[in-house]
């Protein structure tokens, strides 16, 4: 049997996305970001999250996705400080679905390629849906978010 592993699926746009539950400490609704002055683009502000001060990555910019036209259901996913080397990061995302079990047998990796500039921060192509393989299947591209974070120039 193939081994299962556990990820948060959230939404940027239309597309399907997902990152490490081991690594994601807490999904909390938008509240108001306090922008830092000359900060790189990507770096939306600070927030004060329970007494820690957090930063907040726009994952959008980050990514080099267009800007959102409908923010009600924005969310932060709080990482964890170990993903983060050590610092409190913040992400923000259209909207998280939940929790999804997969297995290795739906995971597909990204070869060689024109793809090969984005392979370092993507893990993998999740298939899921229907099994009846007349249906298109949904796609989830997993991130490596420690990878992401990791070379980032540091706050």
């Amino acid at each position: 049997m193939a081994a299962s592993i556990d990820v948060v699926e959230f939404q940027l746009g239309e597309e399907h996305y997902a990152l490490d539950i081991q690594i994601a400490r807490e999904i909390v609704e938008m509240m108001p970001i306090t922008p830092l002055p000359r900060a790189p683009r990507y770096l939306a502000g600070i927030i004060n999250l329970r007494g820690e001060i957090t930063n907040i990555i726009d994952l959008r910019d980050l990514l080099g996705l267009p800007g959102a036209e409908n923010s009600e259901n924005h969310k932060i996913v709080v990482l964890m400080p170990d993903a983060a080397g050590g610092s409190n990061v913040g992400i923000i995302v259209d909207d998280v679905h939940s929790v999804v079990s997969i297995h290795e047998d739906q995971i597909e990796q990204i070869t060689d390629g024109i793809t090969s500039s984005i392979g370092d921060y993507v893990k993998g192509i999740i298939k899921v849906g229907n099994e009846n393989g007349d249906e298109m299947k949904n796609l989830i591209i997993w991130l490596d978010i420690q990878k992401v974070i990791e070379n980032l120039s540091h706050f």
